[in-house]
């Protein structure tokens, strides 16, 4: 495949997905820069869409399937190269051939990524240069926290699928080294998470470092689903259900 194909096929992918979540996310914070400090401020993920639950909650369902599409992309893309799905779902370490072994190295990574990552979180709140992260801002209904988890799911999928699996096996492919592969994957990482502020881009940016380094050595996106999956469950639901009794 040549070379341009090849970059013109990122571009496209990026634009589709988390590109255009890093360029928003960065216009984001720089919308709050200038309204005033970080710290009086505050980010609100998985709101409600809608005053009547039905249509929220269908609207909730539909951008987790639009959402997902990008991932569905890059997995047919990669057959094209690959030849077959199977050999596409290999080289990523989706083809759930370890899937005890996954599964305890997913809880491994979810312990190891998530104290220090919530240290940072308080650390940044502190000295003013993290909003107030909102993780469910969702009324709560019988479908809550479902919906929650689903939010979870599909946002470990999306990112670890398509800034791990496809980008670094891209990037692979046009030549770049282990130090250009783990720098492109974790700015893009800490990028799209911007609008939270300073602290979780930097916190966003040494899991990026990690995830990456854990697939380049394992070529296994599976437990990086898994570990992530873990950690925005526990944000989202944890958050929902103890809100009235988290500090701020």
């Amino acid at each position: 495949m040549p070379r341009w194909f090849l970059i013109a096929e990122i571009v496209v992918v990026l634009a589709l997905s988390l590109g255009r979540s890093a360029v928003d996310a960065v216009v984001d914070l720089l919308r709050a820069l200038a309204k005033g400090p970080l710290g009086s401020q505050q980010a609100t993920l998985n709101s409600s869409q809608d005053s009547d639950p039905w249509f929220d909650l269908l609207q909730q369902l539909i951008g987790i399937a639009f959402t997902l599409v990008p991932v569905v992309l890059v997995v047919l893309l990669l057959t094209v190269s690959a030849g077959t799905l199977s050999r596409a779902l290999g080289s990523l370490g989706l083809d759930g051939t370890r899937r005890l072994r996954d599964l305890v190295h997913g809880l491994l990574l979810a312990a190891c990524i998530g104290l220090p990552g919530l240290a940072l979180y308080y650390a940044g709140r502190a000295l003013g240069a993290t909003l107030e992260v909102i993780p469910a801002a969702l009324d709560a209904h019988w479908w809550t926290v479902p919906v929650l988890i689903l939010q979870a799911v599909k946002n470990a999928v999306v990112e670890e699928v398509i800034v791990v699996g496809y980008l670094t096996r891209r990037l692979e492919a046009l030549g770049v080294g282990a130090a250009g592969v783990l720098a492109i994957t974790a700015v893009l990482r800490a990028s799209y998470h911007l609008y939270q502020g300073i602290g979780p881009g930097l916190a966003n940016m040494v899991m990026g470092l990690v995830f990456t380094q854990y697939f380049r050595r394992t070529g296994r996106v599976l437990p990086l689903v898994l570990a992530h999956t873990l950690l925005d469950v526990v944000a989202f639901v944890g958050y929902a259900l103890l809100k009235s009794v988290l500090p701020l």
